[in-house]
């Protein structure tokens, strides 16, 4: 029988240092991304535009282009701007917003895009997918995954320690995630992508289960390997499903329910988690959970993010609609909104509230 194997699809180099943006013309040069230095930045018009006048000098080849907002439009513009001016890459310089609004500005006009992260707000920062707000809400759009992923970590420290948190919130949502998936292949005969799962599962727990905090660089390595690994299986998998399940959905649901009150993403994702682990009767890892996340100064009471528990018990009912054909413990147990509020009081109860 002959050996098969499969490309795995992943950037050509990570680099997740101290330091890694002083480098950055010569690593893209090295790796053949960009030797002429004709790059053009997406930036914000905030922390993006300091970077600029540290960067600019030793790129003096680049155009710089600011974006505004995290939007369909703006990543539209963006291409549009972009378009027939001979770049070697489109590079996406700063946080989740800005990076998903340049993969998909890259794709639109067949560049590579490289991805220098400026926090680690969620996984999306290494994955297939851009997330962009539209008239209809927010929709995830396929992409290539981009050829380089650069983290800084001085420059990750100088970002709010909100971010970096949001981004453990989303981390420990894989195993989370991983579990609607299996559970989705006992019930409803889904394939469950072996790889993907265990990617995406040992970012998450590498992440659940350091001792570390967002002071170390230890553990902002550990998150960042992590947040990249996952956007990895979600490429291999070819959707998002390694990394999304009720978690997720309970997420969208914030963000579509209460648009101008909504958390973090990985702040929302966290708690979900936990939530989802007690619903399928794992209480003692929804109790890990939930311990982790208080240790790194993430909710896991919907109060903690400004809403009540009937607003937590609204979005728990919604959240299956968020992603229609996607099984998960909520569609499973489909629970009435008074049985949701029981699970609530009883989930509060076990983690201590």
């Amino acid at each position: 029988m002959p050996v098969l194997t499969r490309l795995i699809p992943s950037p050509v180099v990570v680099d997740i240092t101290r330091g890694a943006l002083d480098d950055l013309a010569g690593l893209l040069a090295d790796q053949r991304i960009s030797a002429s230095g004709k790059l053009a930045f997406a930036i914000s018009a905030g922390s993006g535009q300091a970077l600029r006048e540290r960067l600019s000098p030793v790129l003096p080849g680049a155009d710089w282009y600011s974006v505004a907002g995290g939007t369909i439009d703006a990543a539209v513009k963006l291409a549009d701007d972009i378009k027939g001016k001979r770049y070697d890459a489109v590079v996406g310089l700063g946080g989740g917003k800005i990076i998903d609004v340049a993969k998909y500005a890259a794709a639109r006009v067949g560049l590579p895009m490289v991805a220098v992260a400026t926090n680690l707000s969620h996984d999306g920062l290494c994955s297939p997918v851009s997330t962009l707000d539209n008239d209809n809400g927010r929709g995830s759009y396929g992409v290539p995954m981009p050829i380089a992923m650069v983290v800084d970590l001085d420059v990750i420290r100088e970002a709010p320690a909100r971010f970096i948190r949001s981004g453990i919130g989303d981390a420990i949502s894989n195993i989370s995630s991983i579990a609607d998936w299996e559970l989705s292949r006992e019930i409803t005969g889904e394939a469950v992508d072996g790889l993907a799962a265990a990617m995406a599962r040992t970012a998450g727990e590498a992440v659940l289960r350091h001792p570390g905090t967002v002071d170390d660089d230890e553990f902002l390595t550990v998150l960042t390997e992590g947040l990249v690994l996952t956007g990895i299986a979600m490429s291999i998998s070819g959707d998002t499903r390694p990394a999304s399940g009720a978690c997720h959905e309970i997420s969208h649901a914030f963000d579509l329910l209460f648009p101008q009150r909504a958390a973090s993403h990985g702040e929302q994702c966290g708690l979900g988690a936990a939530f989802a682990m007690h619903l399928r009767g794992a209480t003692e890892q929804s109790g890990l959970f939930a311990d982790v996340l208080r240790r790194h100064g993430l909710p896991v009471l919907p109060a903690e993010i400004g809403f009540s528990v009937d607003e937590f018990v609204q979005a728990v009912v919604y959240a299956p609609q968020t992603r229609p054909g996607r099984f998960t413990i909520l569609e499973h147990l489909n629970l009435s909104a008074d049985q949701i509020k029981d699970a609530y009081a009883d989930y509060a109860k076990a983690i201590g509230s």
